[in-house]
């Protein structure tokens, strides 16, 4: 669409969208798992096959993004070498593995008419995603829509255009090899803003909306949605240190928590430290990030303990950085450290390094967060880490679906009544 594009073409065009996605839902609905899974994996043989045009896409995307001096975070976010592209094939034969979670039974009963009950899982019915920088999530979206039975409208961001539209294509030649219909998978064709705000009302035609992206989308969305939402607000995530961690394992899994990619949502963006231990394990881990070339923000009692940490404020422990730089804090005890973690955190993902299980379990019970950890990486909060295959985000809200949202989540249920000519008295 050109720079003139009137509200009303953008209305008619995302209409059109919505139109078509319905209409696919019933087929869908019903597709084989042998269909699903052919499409998956001709779609996966087509993103390698085509890895030069769909890198050469990235590169006209990333140029954009240079030009207009888009922050380091998201040009990571945005950024495919042939390592990710591969991985993006791999995700999509990852989920045709999974088992296909439409048509099984979650549960049974008997009732003592005879009545025969059966709670059975289905689609969600068309998938609004809206998301940015990631073309990626493109592959995942489809691939975890498709798997589920779900159609789906995806509406990319403006800066991955060129490299969604390239694995886009991947995915549609997929599709039309297992003789699935084009209108399950779409793509918005148009940068313009509009359409999103269109695709937030468009309740005749779309059942629920996944948006991935900064605050702002994602505020937006919230805001403005007639259309039930996954929310996925920010990842404001913590490493706590307790006072019984092993000092090299506190050392090594913070670094990597914060620096394996800092523009991750999984990524650490504070750490807190019990007092006790803080002069025998923080020294160390604050040298070694520091060396990493991370930026220190701290509290007075970390600023003593090295000279390159520079104070922190208020707002440093309510930041997603999604980039090179930790707030730190010492905390008198547990306690001080989920109350800190509870008011400032987003809800994402919490993690305690510690040898005493016991205080790990009170910890996980006691965090109010969709994913925590005990001895291990925030930087699992995904998806694929947790044997879904992909994702389509995490969730932080609290119905239907909390924490990674893979293929299980993106299905409802239905109850299957089987009777024998039971009338009701």
């Amino acid at each position: 669409m050109t720079a003139q594009t009137t509200t009303q073409d953008v209305r008619a065009l995302m209409h059109g969208i919505g139109k078509t996605a319905r209409a696919a839902a019933l087929q869908m609905a019903q597709a084989s798992t042998y269909a699903k899974n052919k499409a998956l994996t001709a779609a996966a043989d087509r993103i390698e096959a085509q890895t030069p045009a769909i890198l050469a896409a990235n590169q006209r995307d990333m140029d954009d993004a240079r030009s207009g001096q888009m922050a380091n975070a998201l040009v990571d976010r945005l950024m495919l070498d042939e390592k990710r592209v591969a991985g993006v094939a791999r995700g999509l034969r990852e989920v045709a593995e999974l088992t296909d979670p439409v048509g099984e039974v979650m549960a049974m009963w008997q009732r003592p008419n005879g009545l025969q009950i059966n709670r059975v899982r289905v689609p969600l019915g068309v998938i609004g995603v809206i998301y940015e920088s990631r073309p990626n999530v493109t592959a995942d979206a489809g691939a975890l829509c498709l798997k589920a039975g779900n159609p789906v409208i995806l509406r990319g961001g403006s800066e991955s255009f060129h490299s969604s539209t390239a694995l886009f294509e991947c995915l549609q030649f997929g599709m039309r090899a297992a003789g699935l219909p084009d209108g399950a998978m779409q793509m918005v064709p148009t940068r313009d803003r509009a359409a999103v705000g269109e695709m937030l009302t468009m309740t005749e035609f779309i059942d629920v909306i996944v948006p991935r992206g900064g605050r702002s989308l994602v505020e937006r969305v919230q805001r403005e949605a007639r259309v039930p939402v996954f929310a996925h607000l920010e990842g404001i995530c913590h490493t706590y240190i307790h006072s019984a961690a092993d000092a090299e394992m506190a050392k090594a899994i913070t670094l990597n928590a914060k620096m394996r990619r800092t523009g991750v949502c999984g990524a650490t963006e504070t750490l807190l430290v019990d007092r006790v231990v803080s002069h025998s394990h923080l020294p160390a881990i604050l040298d070694a990030l520091a060396k990493a070339g991370c930026e220190l923000r701290g509290d007075a009692a970390t600023q003593a303990l090295d000279k390159r940490v520079v104070p922190a404020t208020e707002q440093d422990w309510r930041t997603e950085y999604l980039d090179a730089i930790l707030a730190v804090r010492v905390v008198d005890d547990m306690d001080a450290a989920i109350a800190h973690i509870n008011t400032h955190g987003s809800h994402h993902t919490d993690c305690i390094v510690t040898r005493d299980t016991q205080a790990a379990e009170q910890f996980m019970a006691e965090v109010d967060s969709a994913i925590v950890l005990h001895n291990a990486s925030t930087q699992f909060a995904d998806g694929g880490e947790f044997g879904m295959g992909a994702e389509i985000g995490i969730s932080t809200g609290r119905l239907h679906a909390r924490g990674p949202v893979g293929v299980e989540q993106l299905t409802t249920y239905k109850y299957v009544v089987r009777g024998s000519g039971q009338l009701r008295p």
